[in-house]
């Protein structure tokens, strides 16, 4: 009797080593290729981005998970191969995938959207945006924020997720800018001399771009005043300095030269009734 149960049970062990050892070789078979493949795809995509110039803060994102994902997909595999059921497994990963994606939805919005900003670049460190209500130079581009240094030196995060999909103005993008202005002058006061004063102004300024040619026209006919467009070109970082130095010039040489500025009134007519 001992021998037939020592016979039996040998025979059991010979028979699952049969049947799953062949399974659990072609696994660990499977598992051991399928991490070298996964490591030389990888590795194949790092060089891809190196040659494409990807942005250095997003490969390791991307890396990791092109990755993970690779590797999930062979331990699937492997756990196929020996014969663990996958329904309810998959069922579960889903359930918890699905779960966990609608708690990090803003989280994962933002992911995204520092993903697309970091691959299409609307803008860059350094640039000076306006977005989602608020304006600064771009200090930093994390893969969920977006950090903006105001001009009084604030600091301001804003959300990829919205900063992706939103409107946004970036005043850094070409190298040149308009610089506009509006100046008023008295209905009594000569236009030409005017026009002229404002023309010898821009001509001092070696900042100011002959090509294009500096515009100015007169714009409108207001209730007090007749008013001048004046657009001229300039380097972007030169735009402010034009802006501030061509205003306070203009409010000097009108002065100098007897020009008025007006500015509103309002007569009040007292009646005295008896």
């Amino acid at each position: 009797m001992e021998n037939l149960n020592s016979e039996n049970i040998l025979n059991f062990i010979y028979e699952l080593a049969i049947k799953y050892g062949l399974k659990l070789l072609l696994a660990i078979i499977v598992l051991i290729v399928g991490l070298w493949l996964v490591k030389i795809f990888v590795n194949a995509i790092n060089r891809l981005m190196d040659k494409k110039n990807t942005d250095a803060s997003l490969r390791p994102f991307l890396k990791s998970l092109i990755s993970s994902i690779l590797k999930i997909l062979v331990v699937i595999s492997v756990m196929s191969i020996v014969g663990i059921p996958m329904t309810s497994f998959i069922a579960i990963l889903a359930a918890a995938g699905f779960a966990i994606g609608m708690a990090l939805s803003g989280t994962l919005q933002n992911f995204a959207g520092g993903v697309m900003i970091l691959i299409f670049k609307p803008f860059k460190v350094g640039d000076f945006i306006d977005a989602q209500g608020f304006m600064g130079t771009v200090s930093e581009i994390q893969i969920f924020n977006t950090i903006l240094k105001t001009p009084d030196n604030k600091t301001i995060i804003i959300p990829n997720g919205g900063l992706s999909t939103g409107a946004m103005t970036n005043f850094s993008t070409e190298p040149k800018r308009r610089v506009d202005f509006s100046f008023g002058i008295g209905y009594n006061d000569d236009i030409d001399k005017a026009k002229s004063v404002i023309e010898g102004l821009i001509s001092t300024d070696s900042r100011i771009h002959k090509d294009p040619a500096p515009f100015i026209a007169v714009s409108e006919l207001a209730d007090s005043s007749v008013n001048f467009v004046v657009r001229v070109w300039a380097d972007a970082g030169d735009y402010w300095g034009i802006h501030f130095d061509l205003m306070e010039k203009v409010k000097k040489a009108f002065d100098e030269d007897g020009i008025s500025i007006p500015f509103p009134q309002t007569d009040v007519h007292v009646y005295n009734e008896k």
